[in-house]
């Protein structure tokens, strides 16, 4: 018999420096502490199996599931009396598990209680006595080594798109120890102190006080300003890696991570977390044999986005002309032409591939495109650019960085987009004002699900933005119109969000 009010009493109650003295190495000692967590999850934590079905609303539960059944076994017995007593007692039971499935909402959005707030910190800060972690993340970073059951994943491939055409449209996610998570965290964050006076300025990811508005901003900035120009136009080249954060090569790492003056410790400890992995696939219930990996970083680990910008740090553009920026993976080179003299550009093409095969990222020419940004009256036909003997194909619109460029640097189509996110996100909000939720709730909700959706990248397309924002102005007048209450108008939200960013 599961007993689930003693789970934590037991942990509470147990004396960790048991495990710590009989343990003879960090795997041993990780792997008992693991071990014995999983046992008392086992004992303590009960199980239990729900049957439901895919057309199940929220609040149709158990009861409401047997009076159906009732109602229609006397609709099947051809007694009235019985089925309009079956019916009505159905109905009265539909309307109070609204009534309680709304109160829950409710309770959902507005739970701001102070004291069950304070008495989560106590439980997270030094109100308690140090977990067994803290001993197995000292010993850690002190040996220099990560744990081997830290380093077991499982990967599963998430779609990257809605139809699937082949194994490249497959984003490989790993699913690692939560508390390996918590380690990686602190090293993190340690990484991040030190290493970021030495990253690359046209780098914006890791970077205190700069977003991917930014990256978009600079990027304008320098074409706008060129094109201001006579006689002048832009090339951009959106770069794409095959399985980037999976070709980075330790012991290159560990070097460069030396040459950003990050401790020896530290940088081995990063090559212990990258070898000797052991992962294995898993599709539904079906499950692959393990492989042991000693190259990469998974994605899905806290640390892998902020060790890829480290590896590529060295990669960057010698002339003036070129500007490479870099947010994470996505790598972007913007040549800004004068006369047509793209000398420069090519050569920095070249030397981008170059720099990509001494450092094992492979270039994915079929995922790799062009934008010519031209505003020259008879403008020229371009040759068009080749990389490993693979002609670089030529789009009219990009998707940089969560916002849509146009070669004519219009937001028509990235406002089209967004506006149409937005109205379909209206959908849910008409269903929470049916549970007739507070006007307030319902504000909330449309500040988090719908709102959010312009005002990701606002700074970037709003200042330039004309007739064509209608569409978005029409969804935020709808919302209005669903809660009762005025919103923040567009206007509003992109004053605001400059002024925050001032």
């Amino acid at each position: 018999m599961k007993q689930s009010g003693f789970y934590k009493p037991v942990l509470n109650g147990l004396i960790w420096s048991v495990f710590e003295g009989a343990a003879t190495d960090l795997d041993e000692l990780t792997e008992t502490v693991t071990s014995y967590i999983s046992f008392c999850e086992d004992i303590c934590i009960p199980s239990r199996t729900y049957l439901t079905f895919n057309n199940d609303k929220p609040w149709f539960t158990a009861k409401l599931r047997c009076l159906r059944q009732a109602k229609e076994d006397a609709y099947g017995k051809g007694d009235r009396v019985l089925y309009n007593q079956a019916r009505n007692t159905l109905n009265k039971e539909i309307r109070a598990a609204k009534r309680t499935y709304a109160k829950r909402l409710k309770d959902q959005f507005a739970s701001n209680n102070p004291a069950s707030v304070w008495k989560g910190l106590k439980a997270i800060t030094n109100y308690k006595t140090p977990s067994p972690s803290t001993e197995i993340f000292n010993r850690s970073l002190e040996l220099c080594e990560v744990p081997s059951c830290f380093k077991h994943s499982t990967i599963i491939p998430v779609p990257k798109k809605p139809k699937i055409t082949g194994l490249n449209d497959y984003r490989p996610v790993a699913l690692t120890s939560v508390i390996m998570k918590s380690l990686e965290k602190l090293v993190l964050a340690y990484l991040k102190d030190i290493t970021g006076p030495l990253l690359d300025p046209l780098q914006f990811a890791y970077r205190a006080n700069r977003s991917v508005d930014d990256a978009v901003n600079m990027g304008l900035h320098f074409i706008l300003q060129h094109l201001d120009r006579p006689g002048t136009y832009v090339r951009i080249m959106f770069v794409d890696f095959s399985s980037a954060f999976n070709t980075i090569i330790p012991t290159l790492l560990q070097a460069k991570l030396n040459q950003l003056s990050v401790p020896s410790s530290i940088s081995q400890w990063i090559t212990s977390f990258q070898t000797d992995r052991q992962q294995l696939v898993r599709i539904g219930t079906l499950m692959s044999r393990s492989h042991t990996m000693n190259i990469g970083a998974p994605q899905g680990c806290v640390l892998s986005p902020l060790l890829f910008s480290l590896y590529t740090n060295d990669c960057t553009s010698k002339d003036p002309s070129v500007k490479l920026l870099k947010f994470a993976d996505d790598t972007t080179l913007i040549s800004l032409i004068q006369d047509g003299e793209e000398s420069a550009y090519r050569q920095e093409v070249e030397q981008l591939a170059v720099w990509c095969s001494h450092n094992n990222l492979e270039l994915n020419t079929l995922k790799t495109v062009e934008m010519f940004i031209d505003f020259r009256r008879n403008p020229p036909a371009l040759p068009p650019l080749s990389i490993m003997d693979s002609t670089v194909a030529a789009v009219e619109t990009f998707e940089f960085l969560g916002s849509i460029i146009s070669r004519d640097l219009k937001w028509d189509t990235h406002i089209d987009s967004i506006a149409k996110k937005a109205q379909q996100r209206l959908y849910f909000l008409r269903q929470l004002r049916k549970f007739n939720l507070l006007q307030e709730l319902l504000k909330q909700f449309y500040s988090a699900v719908i709102e959010s959706v312009p005002c990701t990248s606002i700074t970037v397309w709003f200042g330039s933005a004309t007739k064509s924002d209608t569409r978005l102005q029409r969804t935020v007048r709808t919302a209005e119109r669903i809660i009762g209450a005025p919103l923040p108008t567009l206007q509003e939200l992109y004053t605001s969000r400059v002024t925050k960013r001032a």
